[in-house]
């Protein structure tokens, strides 16, 4: 699936008050990584079972991916364009050896 088309359907499920959307799809896209980074926790506290994280993980990237599809629209911003943009600013790190190192511009 094209992140354009995914974008559009992910905004079709959208259940929340629009007045307040840019918070909560925020909000929403902090609480599902953590959950993400929870799953991953456990995973090393419990010397888990990898298909069962991969499992896991997976369905958390998926809402993951809602809230940013949703956040991105809630900014008029184009799923398919972040995706390319940031491909080509990381290629262009890669390209100038300064893909280590911190700032944003680099």
């Amino acid at each position: 699936m094209h992140m354009e088309d995914y974008q559009k359907l992910a905004i079709t499920t959208a259940i929340y008050p629009k007045e307040q959307g840019l918070v909560y799809t925020a909000l929403g896209l902090c609480g599902e990584a953590g959950e993400v980074a929870e799953k991953i926790k456990k995973y090393i506290r419990d010397d888990g079972d990898i298909e069962v994280l991969r499992t896991n993980v997976s369905k958390e990237l998926g809402d993951v991916l809602w809230y940013i599809a949703n956040l991105a629209h809630e900014l008029n911003l184009d799923l398919g364009t972040i995706a390319s943009d940031n491909y080509l600013k990381l290629k262009s790190r890669q390209e100038r050896n300064v893909l280590s190192g911190s700032g944003d511009n680099r």
